[in-house]
């Protein structure tokens, strides 16, 4: 495992990249017969890789649970829909709080903004070191994506006044829950850098 950055890390504690047992058993099964296959090596990588992942599995585990979902939305190996959905939960509470009350109709929609925003967030910062361009960075395009993904249709009237203030603090909370679970990612790959 490389101690690049803490997104990369958080990523690969969560991946086994040697063979399995169960690829064997596939094979078994596929074939009538074990197959020997000298892919693991005479090296001590999977019992490094393994080390290295259960001190920062360990400390992911200490996150808060709305932030680590969070960092599992973004970085984890193994994503599902129910992480996805609760970071979604998670981010919208957190932009509702934090702005002035809305109309029910217009929270109807929020949540569907806020999924579109974190989507963009995640394209945004996934892969690139956060220099991956805003893939909707433009409203048409925002609202185009939101009425093809969701159905919702939201009204370029009024956008600046209605949405951006929502847009941009939905952004905000998503770079505090970022920066909340990557720094004690981080804090521990500095650990293990000074000490080598």
């Amino acid at each position: 495992m490389n101690l690049n950055s803490a997104r990369q890390v958080w990523h690969d504690c969560g991946y086994n990249p040697f063979r399995s047992s169960l690829v064997g058993l596939e094979e078994r099964c596929l074939l009538g017969t074990a197959v020997q296959i000298t892919d693991r090596g005479v090296t001590a990588d999977l019992a490094a890789h393994s080390t290295l992942a259960g001190w920062f599995q360990s400390v992911i585990d200490k996150i808060h649970p709305q932030v680590r979902v969070f960092g599992d939305f973004m970085y984890a190996a193994q994503r599902d829909e129910d992480i996805r959905e609760a970071a979604e939960e998670v981010v919208y509470g957190m932009t509702l709080s934090k702005m002035p009350r809305m109309t029910a109709l217009k929270k109807a929609k929020a949540v569907f903004v806020a999924k579109g925003v974190m989507y963009r967030y995640q394209h945004m910062h996934q892969g690139g070191q956060s220099a991956n361009p805003d893939p909707l960075a433009k409203p048409e395009t925002f609202r185009a994506w939101l009425f093809d993904h969701y159905g919702v249709r939201i009204e370029s009237v009024r956008w600046a006044r209605e949405w951006e203030g929502f847009i941009k603090t939905c952004f905000e909370c998503c770079e505090d829950l970022d920066r909340m679970a990557l720094s004690p990612v981080a804090g521990l790959i500095y650990e293990m850098k000074t000490a080598a």
